[in-house]
């Protein structure tokens, strides 16, 4: 029984030992617009476009499914843009909101799959009239 014993232990601690698998990822991903930015819009004027400070003072939060617990911040680039990789499931998406920033559907919750993108777009009311 003694070679068995050996054999059972040795078994046991070559897979307790093993490094795990990685766990699958998906990426979610998204724009954000941010405005108005200045209180009276003319007319055929263009409305300016956001600062790159604009878009740093801001960031999206990814909370666990029940949206309870910060798991994440992601920094939104100066042309809008953010993504970050997630492991598989579901998570709560909502900004650190500004000043009286508002959003229109957020918090939102969302679901990352193995290999895929979530895209995630948002949009920030500055609250300027």
């Amino acid at each position: 029984m003694k070679p068995l014993s050996a054999i059972l232990v040795l078994t046991f601690w070559l897979t307790a030992c093993a490094p795990a698998a990685p766990a699958e990822t998906g990426t979610l991903a998204g724009r954000v617009t941010i405005g108005p930015l200045q209180p009276v819009m003319q007319e055929g004027v263009p409305e300016p476009t956001p600062a790159p400070e604009v878009y740093a003072a801001r960031q999206v939060v990814v909370f666990d499914a029940r949206g309870q617990e910060e798991l994440a911040r992601i920094a939104i680039g100066p042309d809008g843009h953010y993504e970050i990789k997630l492991p598989v499931g579901r998570y709560v998406v909502d900004i650190n909101h500004s000043g009286i920033d508002s959003t229109y559907g957020l918090p939102a919750e969302i679901e990352i799959r193995a290999s895929e993108t979530t895209v995630l777009d948002i949009d920030i009311d500055t609250g300027i009239r």
